[in-house]
Formats: C-alpha cells, structure tokens, sequence
C-alpha cells in the first residue's frame, strides 16, 4: 500500500518505520523544516508542505495514495488533513489521532475520518485498575476502542485459562466469528501472535472483534464453552 503520513514528528516517524518495515510505500509530510530527517528513514518519501493546503496534497498527488495517517500534534491540523483526503482526493483509508480527549466526538466521517486513535484514552484503558483485573479473571473481555465499527478488546489470560501454555494459534482457530487475535502482550512487550506463540497466564489477548454479542467470545475465553 501506498500510505501517506502527515505529521514527521516522533509519533509519525515510527509509524512510517513499522509501514515500511512491512513493505509498505510511505509518504511523509511536514511544514517544519526540522522535522524533515532524510537520513532518519532513507526508504520513506519527504515532503516540505502544509498538508493542509490542497496546492500541497495535489503535488503530492495524494489521490494515488490508499491511506491517509493524520499524526501531527495538533487536532485541528488532523481534522483538516482528514477532511481534504477525504473529500477533496478520495482517500480510501483515513486515520487520524486524537491529541485531546475531549475533541474525541469530532473525528467521525463528517470529518473524513474512517478510524480515530487516542493515544491518551488507550493509555488509561489499558491502566489495570481493580474492576478491569476483576474482568480479566473472569474471562471477560475489556473494551479499548472503537475501530471503525469494530472493538478493539483486551482480556488478562489467569493461571486458570484453557489457553495458558498453548499456541496463539489454538485461541484464534475457536474465536467466534467477527473476531480476530490480533496482538499478545508478554511481559510488557506486544507480539504478533505468530505461529508458534506460546501463551501463557499473565499475557493480554489483544482481540479485534465486530460480533454482535459478547457472549460467545466470554465462554471461549474462560473456557465454559
């Protein structure tokens, strides 16, 4: 995919590295000089432009790209940026990060918005306090956001769990439908979860789930079902 980031800070920088380690084409755009590092990342594309003037997203030719990263610090450059790949160029993808909390309910479609991403409210949600841990141990599964009409879920696997000590491969094949293993945190770390996986009590099952009911992800989870 060709995937185009607005925003070379820090946050936009490490996206473009993880896209372009997995073979993706990458895009970076930037109006301040200083954050225009060729060096940084030698296979991305820079850009010096506002990505806020459509002067600049046309001769970035930004209707060829697949999707749209909107990761400046500024919410109000994000909800711009979102709107012109949107409307303006017919951006297919487009994700924008939320710096406040509080702008949260404006980064929808009106705004061109295909997925919104709030670091700080995924930072406190993943902040185990005592009602989530009580979920964990009961098999539930904890929401963390919204991804464009999808939930993205954690749950904690106990000493207790039927997973504990078996393959990331052996939970994903009994996931209800709609739901998708996408990530597991093992000592602090996040891991694909790759063949060959182990999981065991202690690790979070990051989940991707657009099944209308809880239900049958909560009995696979505690092994009731």
């Amino acid at each position: 995919m060709r995937v185009a980031i607005a925003g070379a800070g820090a946050v936009g920088r490490s996206i473009a590295a993880e896209l372009l380690g997995s073979g993706h084409e990458v895009l970076l755009i930037d109006r301040d000089a200083r954050a225009i590092d060729v060096h940084a990342l030698t296979e991305a594309e820079w850009l010096l432009a506002d990505a806020c003037e459509v002067s600049s997203l046309e001769n970035a030719r930004l209707d060829e790209f697949d999707a749209v990263i909107a990761a400046t610090s500024d919410d109000k450059v994000n909800l711009v940026v979102s709107l012109l790949a949107k409307r303006e160029f017919g951006v297919r993808r487009v994700i924008a990060r939320v710096n406040d909390p509080r702008d949260e309910w404006l980064f929808t479609d009106a705004w061109g918005v295909d997925v919104a991403v709030s670091p700080p409210r995924l930072l406190a949600a993943l902040v185990d306090d005592d009602e989530e841990a009580e979920l964990g141990r009961s098999g539930e599964a904890v929401p963390l956001a919204s991804l464009g009409g999808a939930d993205l879920l954690e749950s904690v696997l106990t000493e207790g769990s039927p997973f504990a000590g078996r393959g990331a491969e052996e939970l994903s094949a009994v996931l209800p439908e709609g739901v998708v293993l996408v990530a597991v945190v093992q000592g602090g770390q996040a891991r694909a979860p790759l063949p060959g996986t182990v999981l065991s009590a202690g690790d979070v099952v990051v989940l991707l789930s657009s099944a209308r009911s809880d239900d049958e992800l909560h009995a696979v989870l505690s092994g009731s079902g």
